[in-house]
């Protein structure tokens, strides 16, 4: 029986905690979807397509290693329609600490009252990667900060090009 796992995410700069739920999620299923989420209100450091680039970039020798077919997607619309529309029975969510808990599981109730045959599956982070967010990561690397130690090696130059250092 072949499994596919959506998970969803804006990846505005994809970090080294993303990519520990990416290997945690080849785990579980047989097809990894990559969902980037674009909405219109938001000022992303990287587009769309830089993004989509970077995921693969990344994600695509942990899915090999695995033996898991991936596919990066963009949606502008409910998550859980997009996983539907990709054909997914396993949505993906990354946990660092008791506030993701606690916002997670009122996201994933709400899912599953939209589409009941999708469920969510929490993975959570490890210890060398709890303490990393998106928003750290731009803030550090704004201000010229080394952000290496929290990004994938193709995403700290591709930021060192977005923000050179002062």
């Amino acid at each position: 029986m072949s499994r596919t796992a959506f998970y969803p995410g804006s990846f505005d700069p994809i970090t080294n905690g993303h990519a520990d739920v990416i290997a945690g999620a080849c785990r579980l299923c047989d097809r990894l979807v990559l969902a980037i989420g674009v909405h219109p209100g938001k000022a992303p450091i990287f587009s769309a397509d830089e993004r989509a680039h970077l995921l693969r970039e990344v994600a695509s020798p942990i899915a090999a290693a695995a033996k898991v077919a991936i596919e990066v997607v963009t949606f502008d619309y409910l998550a859980v329609q997009a996983a539907r529309e990709a054909g997914a029975t396993i949505m993906i969510r990354g946990l660092r600490d008791a506030t993701d808990f606690d916002y997670e599981m009122q996201l994933s109730g709400m899912n599953q009252a939209m589409v009941p045959e999708l469920q969510t599956v929490f993975l959570p982070a490890s210890a060398r990667t709890r303490h990393i967010t998106s928003t750290l990561v731009r803030q550090i690397a704004s201000m010229g900060g080394d952000v290496s130690a929290f990004v994938p090696s193709a995403v700290s130059g591709q930021l060192k090009a977005k923000f050179p250092t002062r």
